[in-house]
């Protein structure tokens, strides 16, 4: 499981297995936000596993499934909330890692103290390029 930063206790990582939430735990992670619909491929069959899991071990679990590109505005809402109130550090996974990255700058860009430059800069070093959603995140909180 290899995880890349996109700010001080919020990382992002691509599809993780069940066994895998056991590494997340012993990396220190205490809360896991998944993007993952139920069933969108073999390594993510069913979210109730995992949830069995991180309940098993301590971990706290957030199910956010959302389709990639189609991000409504209870989706960044409801991970705005979980990076707000859950216990960080916080691990948030999809398939590519990329509509956890998408949900996180669409969250953090609801604080109007945000710098947009600063998104698209740790998305950039996290390996995803935001520039398709500059328009969204320019005007959310126009």
């Amino acid at each position: 499981m290899q995880t890349q930063p996109l700010e001080a206790d919020v990382e992002i990582t691509s599809s993780l297995t069940v066994d895998d939430l056991e590494q997340a735990k012993a990396k220190g992670f205490k809360t896991v936000i998944c993007n993952c619909k139920p069933g969108e491929s073999a390594e993510f069959p069913d979210e109730d596993i995992y949830r069995q899991k991180a309940a098993d071990i301590g971990l706290e679990w957030v199910h956010i499934p959302v389709t990639p590109g189609d991000y409504s505005q209870a989706d960044v809402a409801a991970f705005a909330e979980a990076l707000k109130q859950l216990p960080r550090p916080i691990l948030a996974f999809c398939r590519t890692g990329k509509r956890a990255t998408h949900l996180w700058a669409y969250a953090k860009r609801n604080n109007e103290q945000c710098d947009l430059a600063e998104l698209f800069s740790a998305a950039k070093a996290a390996g995803f390029d935001l520039e398709a959603h500059r328009q969204g995140l320019e005007n959310q909180n126009a």
